[in-house]
This record gives C-alpha cells, structure tokens and sequence, in this order.
C-alpha cells in the first residue's frame, strides 16, 4: 500500500499548489484550516481514550483526508505520536471489524514496562491529539470459508487481532450460525483481562462457541508441551503450585482445529514446537508483536542517512530502525518484526548485524555502485560499526 504522497496525482497537484504557496508548503495552509487534512502523510485525531484495565486503554481514532484504506480483521496498522518534540512509531492490531464508512479506527494499547510509546497512550496522550497513521498490514487473518473447526489461542494483549476476528464473524454471520470455534484466553487475573464480559457474552450468543478464560496467577500456565498426559491435571506435590495444565486438558481436538495463537513469544515458540512435534504446523497461524533480538550482538556505530543527511552515533542494541526514527528521518516500516520486509532499506556502505541471529551483512569501500546495495531489514539489524543507510 502507498501512503497518500505517493499517487502520482497527490504529486502533481503538490507540485502546482507549490509553485503558488512558496516559501511555505500547500500543507502549511491546508493544516491551518484542518489539522488532518495533509498531502504529505496521513494523520489521524484520537477521539477518545477508554480505560480497559490499570495498564491499558482502547483508543478511537479518527482518520484524516486520504486515508481510504480498507482492512481485514485481524491486520494491524502503525500509529506515529509526537512525544517530547519527536514522532514514535508502533504498531497496533485493529480490534473492530472493518468500518463500512471507514471513519473510525479502534486499537486497544497495553502499556509495557520498557515501553515509552505504549506508556503514552494509554496513560499520557488526550482527545484531539493528531497522530500520523500507516495503512492497515498484516497477514494474520481467517480465510474464506472459515474451517469447519477453529481454536484461538490467546495471552495477555494477543487477545486483541482475535477480538477483530470475533466481532467480525458475529456480525457477519449473527447468532447461532457459526462453526464450531474454541477460544482459549489467558490472563493474569481477572482485573488485567481483556475483554472478559465481551467474550462470555459471544459464547452465549453463538452455540457454537466456546470460550476459556484462564487466570495464571491461581490457574498456573498453559502448558504447550508435546507428549501424552495421564489422568487429571495435578497439583506439583513438591512445590504445593497450581494444577499443571496441558492443552489437552483444556482442548482435547486441538489437533482438528486450524489455530490462530497470538500473544508472549515464549507461548508461541511453544506453541509453535508443538504442533511441530505433532506434525501440523500447516495448521498454525502466529501473531508476534515483537522479534526475538537476542540471537546476535552488533558493535554499534556512527549511522548516516545519506538522502536525510544526518548521522547519529548508536550502541549495538539500537536498531537502524529505532536509531533513524529517533533522529526524526520518516523511516519505512511495517511489522517491527522482520517478517513482512516493509522497512527494507539499501545498504550503501559499512555493515549492519540482524540481531535475531548475528548474521553480518557488509558493503565494501567508498563509492560501492548502486549494483552493490545490500538490502537490510531495518527494524532487526544494528549498526556494525560505520556504515551509510540510503534514506
């Protein structure tokens, strides 16, 4: 998808509104008289935000003058907030089924320990505040026919792609007429679940639904482990813990059902050996909301923005990523996550590391040809020393 600067009408129109409007810029005077109307980037203005638990909020967004994008429950979109004087980019699942006008764009956001951007919005930003918005991505969606048996399996604020898909297929198809679908939630305790009344009130309006909501704090973890399981579930005598649960436990079919699981990455590398082990790991559908950076340490370095023209010094944890947004460069991005290669960028000399695994990628000497470009994820490699990023 292409943001709206992009068209090649946008452009032209841009270019005769310039020749009239210099010095100043025809978004100068548009933002004057509406603050979301932009040529240049789409912008949004947070209508309302709405405590759904001590640490996270729902927030409604209202999209600017070219935002005609249509998603796919379960897609995610990117939302830029100006904090301190400098934007901050993330990405969020849309957690309402696709508008039929398009005019409101609805993310639950959970504030995280380490996260300065999550923190903000649910706690520090107001109505009426202007973001920037990236158009709706992501492959983690239900096909269409839905199979004829699913499992949702979710933790903490994975539960959010899936309450797209929840509320899409009960408007879509009204009570009584779905497949048979199994939802599984974990939570650590009732304050902090998300969407709990939601959830019990679809599973008494669809027969065919069931929902599980589970409390880790006084019903233990899921246990996503391969291997046969014995009997009931046990208390570990030993430890005098809570009852060891497998999914076998909690879904007997699980191996019947297509499964879309989202949430803590170590449920899904659990959840992903296991339908491995079981040998259905076509039957896995996997949501991350972050990538797995300790495979490899770079060495940091000085980065430059060639066509920015600026360079900032980084450690070797920040990504090429976090380090061009930082700097205020408009840097392409997507997932986050190293999969769906929105962030790609050229390589033009020096080397960065992927993080995820220590691979170097390196271009070298001076004056390397446009032909000996490398293109680097962003958003999962660091710098590697001096290198020269084409953006």
């Amino acid at each position: 998808m292409t943001a709206i600067g992009d068209w090649p009408l946008a452009r032209r129109v841009r270019a005769a509104a310039t020749r009239f409007t210099t010095p100043l810029l025809p978004d100068d005077y548009l933002t004057l008289f509406n603050p979301l109307w932009s040529v240049r980037e789409l912008r949004g203005r947070v209508v309302s935000v709405t405590p759904e638990a001590e640490d996270a909020a729902t927030l409604v967004v209202e999209p600017g003058w070219g935002w005609t994008f249509e998603h796919t429950a379960g897609q995610y979109i990117g939302i830029g907030v100006e904090i301190e004087g400098r934007f901050h980019w993330r990405s969020y699942s849309l957690t309402t089924p696709p508008a039929r006008d398009g005019r409101r764009l609805v993310v639950t956001v959970r504030a995280m320990p380490e996260g300065f951007a999550s923190r903000h919005l649910v706690h520090g930003i107001a109505p009426g505040t202007i973001v920037r918005l990236a158009p709706p991505q992501g492959e983690f969606v239900l096909p269409d026919p839905l199979p004829g048996k699913v499992l949702m399996l979710t933790a903490g604020s994975g539960i959010t792609p899936i309450m797209a898909m929840l509320r899409t297929l009960d408007r879509r198809h009204g009570a009584g007429s779905l497949a048979d679908v199994t939802v599984v939630h974990s939570a650590p305790d009732a304050e902090r679940a998300l969407f709990a009344d939601e959830l019990e009130l679809l599973a008494r309006r669809h027969p065919g639904w069931r929902v599980v909501q589970r409390h880790t704090a006084t019903d233990g973890r899921l246990e996503l482990a391969p291997g046969p399981r014995e009997g009931s579930p046990r208390a570990d005598r030993a430890t005098g813990s809570s009852p060891r649960v497998g999914l076998d436990d909690v879904v007997p079919d699980w191996r019947e059902r297509r499964t879309w699981a989202c949430g803590p990455a170590a449920m899904l590398d659990d959840a992903e050996k296991l339908w491995a082990d079981a040998g259905l790991t076509e039957a896995l559908h996997l949501e991350r909301f972050s990538a797995d950076l300790s495979g490899g340490e770079a060495e940091g370095g000085t980065i430059t923005f060639a066509r920015s023209g600026k360079t900032v010094e980084v450690d070797g944890a920040t990504t090429v990523l976090a380090a061009g947004e930082d700097a205020g460069i408009p840097m392409p991005f997507g997932c986050r996550m190293g999969i769906c290669h929105t962030c790609v960028a050229p390589l033009r000399t020096g080397a960065v590391r992927d993080l995820r695994d220590g691979t170097e990628h390196r271009v070298a000497g001076e004056g390397a040809t446009d032909s000996s470009h490398i293109a680097v994820q962003t958003c999962v490699t660091a710098a590697a020393g001096d290198c020269v990023i084409d953006l």
